[in-house]
């Protein structure tokens, strides 16, 4: 059975290569979420009901695009909706 000995700069190169990895992740992980929501996603991820949301998009509070007949919002938008929120 071989020993190994395990060095302080062997120990600061696989705290930076996980450091990388664990970046990677995240920003990969960021860049799968969608940019635009429908109602049912937006009400999901916020658990809402229909007339929250609603109230939301008539008092302006959240804004939204319609296209069609469906509505659609912006992630950045539900993003600062909740950071104001929390603060």
């Amino acid at each position: 059975m071989a020993i190994s000995i395990i060095t302080k700069e062997d120990l600061q190169e696989f705290k930076i290569e996980l450091l990388e990895a664990i970046k990677n992740l995240l920003q990969n992980n960021l860049s799968e979420q969608k940019l635009w929501l429908r109602t049912s996603e937006v009400k999901k991820l916020l658990n809402i009901s229909s007339g929250t949301l609603q109230n939301l998009r008539i008092n302006g509070t959240l804004a939204y695009s319609k296209i069609g007949g469906t509505i659609y919002y912006n992630y950045k938008d539900i993003e600062k909706l909740l950071n104001d929120f929390k603060n």
